[in-house]
């Protein structure tokens, strides 16, 4: 207990009291006055400082989103977690944050300045949106954020080697380039058709802004993905004049449901198709030389081809002459020892009721005449100084590559494929690669671009004036080039590695990133050397047969090993499955394609899509939907002629007329499937 001494703790004692001098037994007294004192101090300043940091807290609280230190995370209406993402290139200084209206903004990290905000965006009654960036000043810092993907299942990115659905994550990968690559030729790369956009089965997506110089890392123990800006050690530049300081902004929205959160996303941030091509491709098969023939090709092959389709009694939207026509890449006349009358040959394909499209693609080799021309115009992609034209390694040898940001450039090519439809009738072209691998690591266009697979944008621009019938295997913002879209090649196998199994998840992934109009590859593979199970020459007869069940049921089919080279049996099946392709299939798919303009909305869908709080239909990667009313079970497992089958709850009607009217969704455990029957069932 304190003591109080008389006139107070700094007080005049005025009365007629002597003084007495201050003893030892005194002293104590006023040394615990002082502690108290102190004690008092502190108790004041840390009563503040509570008081200081509850408002801190409620500052850093905006909707649902509660942002520390060290990230944020987003809850839904209901109050669980469903968003969380980790600061990776520093700690927020929350002394340097302040609210204004709906923005978070902070000004420091713990050692250095920044520019920071999250912005609440509502959209609409069921949406609510964040806006973030993170903005550095000091040039080559990285930005990094950990997003945990741990509480749902994940959709989106780009197409992969080993594609599955929903995303499956393994190992650990330091962010890398998120660019388009040939992943047949490099199969730990992402895919030739590509969007920085991803969605969530609890309703969470999140898009990239295009403006990012975005790099992706995977980490499957931590049970993150890492969406990293930079510029140092990087394809990516920044816009000429600037410094290299990296920005990483990105928008996160959460809806009611998976499919709907999709539908605003794709409404608001893809491009869309601006016309449907060609009928003749959703309803008739194409028939490439490729896989058949490879480069053996020659005019009289090709008129034997065309002969025997009719003969088998196939209709065809149009032969596609694949590589190699030419003697050389890089040149766009016909190789006068394999095509010795390329003009008698168009005229007899065209009389018999052939259209032909040609493959293309953007390189000229160096043995090439067109090569010096290219050199002397500038026509190609230039190493960094701009001074020289880089020089390219591709699958069929080394030259240049177009620079499709220069007009002139543009224009020499688009001429030569002008030359070719008006002295021979072509109807279009395969353009093929396109894909960002292809340049060099450091290189210089004539228009600068800040991000790789710009170009590949502007290759695919090239398939435009073709697009009725037009084939592209890469993409990039590509969505309104209005053409099909090809995944790569795949092998004649049955796994999820370039095999069968991908195609499902595959078509799914590219659905979902906005391409609609999908052709799925050839039936069987492209029976490559020691990537074909059976018989060298042929792939294996079974996989070809359910590869053509399955192609019946997508939005194109396409040929090139011919049922022929197998049995009359397999013949007879190719009939029934391109016949069912035509009557039920192409109209409804061609049906969608007409809402895709408007809408975007997926032809080839999940089952989630109607089943939007199913955990059993988020995994389902060997079914899908065409639209909302038919659901298609092809069998992709070797030997079997059965499999199980996940129906959701509503009322279908079977191929066979069974009728399922279910309240629930329904397991079918060992379904009866014949070697001549994929599982459809049609919504009633």
């Amino acid at each position: 207990m304190y003591q109080v001494v008389p006139g107070g703790a700094g007080g005049t004692i005025t009365d007629v009291i002597p003084k007495q001098k201050r003893t030892k037994d005194t002293r104590p007294l006023v040394g615990a006055g002082v502690i108290g004192l102190v004690l008092v101090i502190a108790a004041v300043t840390a009563w503040c400082y509570y008081i200081a940091s509850l408002r801190k807290a409620e500052l850093l609280k905006t909707q649902l989103l509660d942002l520390n230190k060290d990230g944020y995370i987003i809850r839904n209406q209901g109050g669980s977690i469903v968003f969380r993402m980790d600061f990776r290139s520093g700690t927020l200084d929350l002394d340097s944050c302040s609210k204004e209206g709906e923005m978070l903004s902070c000004g420091r990290t713990s050692d250095r300045k920044l520019n920071f905000f999250i912005e609440t965006v509502r959209p609409k009654d069921t949406v609510q949106c964040y806006r973030v960036r993170w903005e550095e000043l000091v040039p080559d810092i990285p930005v990094e954020h950990a997003m945990t993907y741990k509480f749902s299942h994940w959709y989106g990115g780009a197409v992969s080697a080993i594609q599955h659905w929903p995303i499956s994550i393994s190992g650990q990968q330091t962010p890398k380039p998120f660019v388009t690559s040939d992943i047949y030729s490099n199969r730990n790369e992402f895919g030739g058709i590509l969007e920085s956009y991803w969605l969530s089965s609890n309703a969470t997506a999140i898009k990239i802004n295009n403006s990012v110089p975005f790099h992706l890392g995977w980490n499957d123990t931590e049970k993150t993905m890492s969406f990293q800006a930079r510029y140092h050690d990087s394809p990516f530049k920044p816009n000429p004049g600037e410094a290299p300081c990296a920005e990483l902004s990105y928008r996160v929205c959460v809806g009611l449901d998976v499919t709907s959160i999709h539908k605003y996303m794709v409404r608001r941030y893809f491009n869309k198709p601006n016309k449907v091509p060609a009928k003749a491709m959703f309803r008739h098969p194409i028939w490439s030389t490729w896989a058949l023939h490879k480069t053996d090709i020659d005019q009289e092959k090709l008129l034997t081809y065309a002969a025997n389709i009719r003969k088998h009694g196939f209709n065809c939207s149009h032969l596609e002459l694949d590589d190699r026509y030419t003697s050389r890449y890089g040149e766009y006349h016909f190789d006068q020892t394999k095509f010795p009358n390329a003009t008698a040959m168009f005229q007899k394909l065209k009389a018999d009721g052939f259209l032909v499209s040609l493959w293309t693609h953007p390189f000229v080799n160096y043995d090439s005449d067109n090569f010096h021309t290219c050199v002397e115009r500038g026509l190609f992609v230039r190493e960094p100084t701009g001074r020289l034209p880089a020089l390219v390694r591709w699958w069929n040898g080394i030259g240049g590559i177009l620079d499709f940001t220069n007009p002139e450039a543009r224009d020499w090519f688009a001429s030569h494929l002008r030359l070719l439809r008006s002295k021979y009738g072509v109807s279009s072209f395969k353009f093929d690669a396109g894909e960002t691998n292809y340049l060099p690591w450091k290189f210089s266009t004539r228009t600068p671009i800040r991000d790789p697979s710009t170009f590949t944008r502007r290759y695919t621009e090239m398939a435009i004036p073709y697009n009725d019938r037009a084939e592209l295997r890469s993409g990039y913002q590509s969505q309104n080039i209005s053409c099909f879209f090809r995944p790569i090649d795949r092998d004649s196998v049955w796994d999820y590695e370039m095999g069968l199994k991908s195609l499902i998840p595959t078509v799914l992934t590219i659905s979902i990133l906005g391409y609609q109009f999908i052709l799925p590859d050839m039936i069987g593979g492209n029976a490559y050397l020691n990537r074909t199970d059976g018989n060298r020459a042929l792939p294996d007869r079974e996989l070809y047969i359910r590869w053509l069940e399955l192609s019946a049921f997508m939005p194109s089919m396409q040929f090139s090993i011919p049922p022929w080279e197998y049995d009359n049996e397999v013949v007879e099946i190719a009939r029934k499955y391109t016949a069912l392709h035509e009557s039920i299939v192409a109209p409804r798919v061609l049906e969608l394609a007409g809402e895709v303009l408007d809408t975007g909305d997926p032809i080839i869908r999940p089952l989630w899509w109607i089943a939007t709080g199913d955990e059993t239909a988020y995994k389902i990667d060997s079914q899908f939907l065409i639209g909302d009313d038919l659901m298609v079970a092809p069998v992709l497992e070797p030997g079997k002629q059965e499999r199980d089958i996940y129906l959701p709850a509503g009322h279908w009607r079977s191929y066979k007329g069974e009728r399922f009217d279910i309240k629930e969704p329904l397991h079918l455990t060992d379904y009866p499937v014949d070697l001549d029957e994929i599982a459809y069932f049609v919504w009633v």
